[in-house]
């Protein structure tokens, strides 16, 4: 059960790792963590087993005393956005948002905020504790709560804010890949009066058209389809909590790195945050440009701390997680987005052009290496570790970053190997300014990682 605690967010398999006597408890305890009568607001997605789980989480979280906003099927946005309103005259103390984001629908989880910010790392872990700690207490069925219509003030606010969008001739294809995208943007859209066509807007836990992660090129092939079919010069594609993006056009998928080059157009020597997979072009690009740029940890809890931390305008994850506090609250919102990358078109910016005009380089998408939870790290230890005394047979590094995992900085590009902090895997990612490189890189860090796969077998063996 320990496992479904991790770093960014509570996830797990409804029934076998979610059930009633799990999820009560996650409500009770986080709960006692809110202290006093405080209002807490929950929302969840099109996963078949939401409600379900929504009814364990209230029943805890009253049992800890606090009060309870319902807002019913939202995206996560929508949840996040609830933290930063006064909803008849009430505001919130925390939020919970029940979704399995872009996992199988057998998937479920938690993604938690107190105060305004993530509710993660060493906070989830230690409530993971007291519930495994605390398996024997009963808490009742109590579903009572406050309807709150959280998702008709957000859709206000997102009209208000772009207004100027309002009957833009831009021909745009969305694909809300049957997640809760659709319980939004059409609502936006038509209130805009945008010229749009819409792919599986009818939110259904079982995705039965793809899978909801718009990071995999698998997932983009009906929607690239339509691009040409409706002639359309944009296309956006969502996850299934609707808080990670892809942007497409006729000519390009349009990666989170690229976006934060592009969104950053409009903003005057802005800190950008990137996470360590982020392309070395957007990091040059950016200083350039005047602009600070920082290289942080994977993961939105991480960059969302480091937003506030650091005052920042903007940050991304490759994946497709983009923040604005530039204009907004700083957390990762794929509805806002699609709204500024429109904007960005509305003010004349031609997108190909853009990324034409960036540096040519070669990179791999990410590549996950199967291990287990326990080895993942250990790995990355012992990695470095051979890092200090490199053989005469590995490429000559410039520097070595050790942020999140290893990003080995070489004479014309680099390679990362970080654990996953959600998954039993390493994550590996490389760019070089010619393939030739980019696979000479690969090839090194892929031998680095089995040998030291080797070493932990034959240490365990003795």
């Amino acid at each position: 059960m320990k496992t479904i605690f991790r770093e960014y967010d509570i996830r797990g398999i409804f029934e076998k790792d979610l059930n009633e006597k799990s999820v009560k408890l996650i409500g009770y305890f986080f709960g006692k963590r809110v202290k006093g009568k405080k209002i807490v607001a929950v929302g969840y997605d099109a996963r078949l087993h939401s409600p379900i789980l929504r009814d364990y989480l209230i029943s805890g979280l009253n049992y800890a005393g606090c009060k309870v906003l319902d807002m019913g099927m939202v995206a996560t946005p929508v949840n996040y956005f609830a933290n930063y309103i006064e909803y008849n005259k009430m505001t919130t103390d925390a939020s919970i948002m029940i979704t399995g984001s872009h996992n199988p629908s057998e998937y479920n989880g938690f993604k938690i905020t107190l105060e305004r910010l993530p509710f993660f790392g060493k906070d989830i872990y230690s409530l993971g504790d007291e519930v495994i700690a605390n398996q024997d207490i009963e808490i009742p069925n109590n579903t009572d709560a406050i309807f709150a219509d959280i998702k008709k003030e957000y859709i206000r606010y997102m009209v208000e804010n772009f207004s100027h969008l309002k009957g833009m001739k831009t021909k745009i294809v969305i694909d809300c890949g049957n997640g809760v995208a659709g319980t939004v943007i059409p609502d936006i859209f038509n209130s805009l009066d945008l010229d749009y066509k819409a792919l599986y807007m009818q939110p259904d836990g079982t995705f039965p058209n793809h899978h909801p992660d718009p990071s995999v090129e698998e997932n983009l092939k009906d929607i690239k389809k339509a691009l040409v079919e409706y002639n359309a010069n944009i296309g956006f594609a969502y996850d299934g909590d609707a808080d990670r993006i892809a942007v497409l056009t006729p000519k390009h998928n349009i990666k989170g790195d690229q976006m934060a080059l592009l969104y950053s157009m409009k903003m005057e020597n802005p800190i950008v945050i990137g996470e360590v997979k982020c392309s070395q072009i957007m990091y040059d690009e950016l200083e350039k440009r005047g602009a600070k740029a920082i290289m942080y940890k994977t993961g939105h809890s991480n960059l969302k701390v480091k937003m506030r931390e650091t005052n920042a305008d903007l940050a991304c994850e490759v994946s497709g997680h983009i923040f604005f506090k530039n204009r907004y609250f700083g957390y990762d919102d794929a509805i806002y987005a699609t709204l500024r990358m429109l904007e960005l078109i509305n003010d004349g910016i031609d997108l190909d052009k853009e990324i034409d005009l960036l540096p040519k380089l070669f990179s791999t998408d990410e590549i996950k290496v199967k291990t287990t939870d326990k080895e993942k790290f250990e790995i990355i230890s012992k990695i470095k570790e051979l890092l200090k005394n490199p053989s005469e047979s590995f490429p000559k590094i410039k520097d070595i970053i050790e942020i999140d995992g290893v990003r080995i900085n070489f004479e014309n590009g680099w390679g990362l190997v970080r654990a996953s902090n959600t998954t039993p895997i390493l994550v590996t990612r490389f760019e070089a300014t010619s393939e030739e490189l980019l696979n000479k890189y690969q090839n090194a860090v892929n031998d680095l990682i089995v040998e030291v796969k080797n070493q932990i077998e034959k240490e365990a063996n003795i």
